[in-house]
């Protein structure tokens, strides 16, 4: 039996590794999206995929999606599908169907070896800024199979025995924009696992195989009994909600998730089943996609539980066959992970939030903001493909406003910072400021969006973007009013222009001195706005997060420019 105080050291250290192939993951890569945004997480998972401890500063959406994949291998692995692993072999892999994401997803594993024995898998995702595909960037809006998206990669062996296999890499480069720079993320993301293996190795040496083994065992029990006392407090009964998503990019029109959350005793069961079906266009999601929102969701209600396959134990999700949530090959998936799991999300606060309103909030922004721009930048006499996501309004709760310009709920990637966009790439910001007046009305307001706007200051290039809550802002609670939705406008040729999927397009031309502006949500309001404090809307009026006019229709409470600033 291990003392608790064991126990703790041993769970603290088993997230350090992780934290530290994070840490190690961003400073080492050559993309912005990963070493200024922080687009990737790395966990260890046990032989047959189970999670034994993600990185505190990795995205969540890749907890459930890494331990598909770890499973799939191990699967593939036994039945002869895949050669069977060494010491230093690194496996990659990007195949949605096999407990992934989308193909920019990037997912490496490392096998971790004790006496000879598998041990454990290390495993990463770092999301490439290009994989091929229809577009730059890989975000094709219009895609109607999984080809058009980019290279799809099945379990590989991309270094065997330390060793990078340049044959495999060749097909990689030839098959991707800006291939050279590539090879840069490659080398992060390789040298993070051997990081990992370092410090596991440590952490072995210091307590021993059987005791690392039974504290696992333990921690993991720990957390599904920390789960279920959580869920204990929730009571009994079914609680419905549904979310849209604006459109698939190919057919304008909604699809609807639809979400029967049954509480019963210590289990929480999610049944999906009343959703679209699956779509023409590229936001269907694959169903590892779709189980890992649902894990993230109630890991956002719970966030005290710690973090391992035990948490899941008590979480029943029913696989909704026959739905744009369940992909099958051939179904185009650029937008699962970054759009569709966070409406997948926002359905799990909407239904928790009426059975234990005082903990839940109104919904977020739920966008990521993908927004890519692929050309040739004739200064540098070479191409590129520039990636940007951006934050937007949480939703307010029974405490407080929501936060502004806060990151998706996916994860803990934030917008690179625009002096570095700027100095990468042939751009240049206009406008990054907060999305004013976008915040949603409720005794509690939402936290507000981003507004930005860039220009393309030399060449050609191609703008692409897939984007969310542009035909319907994010939904308020308890009486409190939606955020603004999402806003894509083109400037080209002095014309203004807007998508006709609103949030969703791919490969549009623009020449030097054109510009695209992009309004991000505000999140939704808590509680009936009428009950807001009259001070609290005056300063806002003050700050200009309203107009004066604005507030007297959403609050009814504003006295007029006479009103105390109390900034």
């Amino acid at each position: 039996m291990i003392d608790a105080l064991t126990l703790a050291v041993i769970q603290a250290g088993l997230q350090q590794v992780c934290n530290e192939m994070d840490i190690a993951f961003s400073r080492a890569a050559f993309s912005p999206v990963i070493a200024e945004a922080d687009d990737r997480s790395d966990g260890i998972y046990g032989p047959d995929g189970d999670l034994i401890a993600q990185g505190e500063l990795g995205l969540p959406v890749f907890v459930g999606t890494m331990a598909h994949s770890a499973a799939h291998l191990a699967r593939l692995i036994r039945e002869g599908a895949v050669a069977p692993p060494e010491p230093g072999d690194i496996y990659i892999v990007n195949d949605p169907y096999l407990g992934g994401t989308h193909l920019m997803d990037v997912r490496f594993a490392r096998p971790f070896f004790v006496d000879g024995a598998l041990f454990c898998w290390l495993q990463n995702t770092g999301h490439w800024p290009d994989i091929g595909g229809m577009v730059p960037g890989g975000f094709s809006a219009h895609a109607t199979e999984v080809e058009q998206e980019g290279l799809r990669l099945p379990p590989v062996k991309l270094f065997k025995r330390g060793e990078l296999d340049r044959e495999i890499l060749a097909i990689i480069q030839s098959n991707i924009r800006v291939a050279e720079q590539r090879i840069g993320d490659i080398n992060a993301q390789a040298a993070a696992l051997m990081v990992g293996e370092s410090r596991l190795t440590e952490l072995l040496a210091r307590y021993g195989a059987a005791t690392l083994r039974e504290s696992i065992a333990a921690i993991r029990a720990r957390a599904a009994d920390r789960m279920r006392a959580e869920i204990r407090r929730i009571p009994d009964g079914t609680y419905r909600a549904e979310t849209f998503v604006d459109s698939d990019g190919v057919v304008n029109e909604p699809l609807r998730i639809g979400l029967a959350l049954t509480k019963s005793d210590d289990m929480l069961t999610f049944d999906l089943s009343g959703s679209s079906p699956p779509c023409q266009g590229p936001m269907n999601s694959v169903w590892a996609t779709t189980c890992s929102a649902i894990y993230l969701g109630v890991k956002h209600v719970f966030p005290h539980v710690p973090i391992n396959a035990g948490t899941f134990e008590p979480l029943l999700v029913k696989r909704p066959e026959g739905t744009f949530l369940d992909a099958r090959y051939p179904r185009p998936v650029s937008g699962c992970a970054a759009e569709v799991s966070q409406r997948v999300a926002e359905a799990v606060f909407l239904a928790l939030a009426q059975a234990i309103p005082e903990e839940l909030w109104a919904a977020p922004a739920g966008t990521s903001g993908n927004f890519a721009l692929g050309g040739f930048d004739p200064a540098r006499n070479a191409g590129y493909v520039m990636y940007q996501i951006t934050g937007g309004g949480y939703g307010g709760n029974a405490a407080e406003d929501g936060l502004t310009n806060g990151c998706s709920t996916i994860g803990i990637s934030k917008t690179a910072p625009v002096e570095v966009m700027e100095q990468y790439y042939p751009v240049l910001f206009r406008r990054f400021a907060i999305h004013e007046g976008s915040g949603g009305a409720g005794r509690r307001r939402g936290g507000f969006g981003v507004h930005y706007e860039v220009e393309l200051l030399r060449g050609e290039a191609r703008a692409s973007f897939v984007m969310d809550h542009g035909r319907f802002g994010p939904p308020g609670v308890l009486g409190g009013g939606a955020g603004a939705p999402n806003v894509v406008k083109l400037h080209r040729g002095g014309i203004s222009t807007t998508p006709e999927h609103l949030s969703k397009d791919q490969g549009l031309r623009l020449q030097a001195g054109d510009r695209v502006e992009v309004m991000t949500p505000g999140g939704g309001g808590y509680g009936d706005p009428l009950t807001r404090e009259r001070d609290l809307v005056a300063r806002d009026v003050a700050r200009g997060y309203y107009t004066a006019a604005q507030a007297a229709g959403l609050f009814g409470a504003y006295t007029g420019p006479e009103a105390t600033d109390v900034r």
